[in-house]
């Protein structure tokens, strides 16, 4: 299990700014991300969102343990 940080929307999302999800050491980025979008659906209807693992984003075929600090960082928009 991991500790996830959420920000933005995606702290409405998930319902607060750290949640704990359940996920075996080794998965994937894209992997993890599946499951996140699996947990919490309306992760979908976002246009986009990055995943970085410990302080830095991360490609898609990153290997995750759940000793890594996760982090959902939804689109940004401004001007």
């Amino acid at each position: 299990m991991a500790k996830v940080l959420s920000f933005g929307i995606a702290k409405e999302i998930t319902g607060g700014s750290v949640v704990d999800v359940p996920f075996e050491s080794g998965i994937t980025l894209s992997g993890l991300r599946s499951l996140l979008e699996s947990r919490y659906p309306r992760l979908r209807d976002l246009k986009s969102f990055a995943i970085a693992v410990n302080g830095e984003y991360a490609a898609a075929e990153q290997l995750i343990n759940d000793t890594d600090e996760i982090a959902i960082i939804p689109p940004v928009s401004g001007g």
